[in-house]
């Protein structure tokens, strides 16, 4: 007996993205400002280890939550080079693999959140710190984790730039989209150059998260949705396949 397979519809595809990208942003909203901007006390390491220690099934909610969005962004970097393919297979491709980039960063950063908590457990072997060295280690790797947070968003910047040129290229979804993503790919690459290349970075924080966070949650979130709702317009010849 044989199987039939049939490949899946443009139509298809960009649904399931758009699913995924929504999954990608509840998760990273979840994770970045409902979990770590809750218990990280800027330069309180006491603070921050009391929060973390008391409400430590919450942090570890966050780490899990970016694990979700680290697998969809995963397969959502596949979904989108099937898609615009046709448009540009070499710029389709680039997009995916700086989109896969920074999945890897943000994997390997989140190992800074779990020696938080190996330093949080009361192991044995910690007995060789006073409890201000632990939480002075305790704020180091937080700190960590977020420069490793803001070298993936570099990569992400980047790709964001190229996905919004393919889309304006397309024609898949309204233009605007595409330029919409191409704002929020400039908001996140000013504000990760910023940190690495201000001393003073703490002080203008607030104002680079305003630049970054509207762009980019009206571009991002736009999209998903639009993508959910209406899919994709594919004009004759351009239709995807995997």
């Amino acid at each position: 007996m044989t199987a039939r397979f049939t490949d899946p519809s443009p139509q298809r595809i960009a649904k399931i993205a758009g699913f995924l990208y929504l999954i990608i942003i509840i998760s990273g909203i979840f994770a970045e400002f409902f979990v770590r901007s809750s218990l990280i006390v800027a330069g309180d390491a006491m603070a921050t280890a009391g929060n973390i220690f008391a409400s430590e099934g919450l942090f570890r909610a966050g780490i899990a939550s970016d694990l979700i969005m680290i697998i969809c962004d995963v397969a959502l970097a596949l979904l989108f080079y099937v898609l615009f393919k046709p448009v540009s297979h070499a710029l389709s491709l680039l997009a995916a693999f700086f989109r896969l980039v920074q999945a890897a960063i943000l994997s390997v950063n989140l190992l800074n959140l779990f020696f938080v908590l190996q330093l949080l457990s009361g192991a044995d072997y910690l007995s060789a710190f006073s409890a201000e060295q632990l939480h002075a280690q305790l704020l180091l790797f937080l700190n960590a984790h977020r420069t490793g947070y803001a070298i993936g968003l570099v990569f992400f910047g980047v790709q964001c730039f190229v996905l919004g040129y393919l889309i304006i290229k397309s024609g898949y979804v309204p233009r605007i989209l595409g330029f919409l993503l191409i704002a929020a790919s400039f908001g996140y690459l000013a504000d990760s150059f910023a940190s690495f290349l201000l001393a003073d970075y703490t002080d203008y924080e607030e104002i680079f998260m305003m630049v970054v966070f509207i762009p980019a949650f009206i571009a991002e979130l736009s999209l998903c949705l639009w993508l959910i709702v209406k899919g994709v317009t594919i004009p004759p010849g351009n239709n995807p396949t995997p």
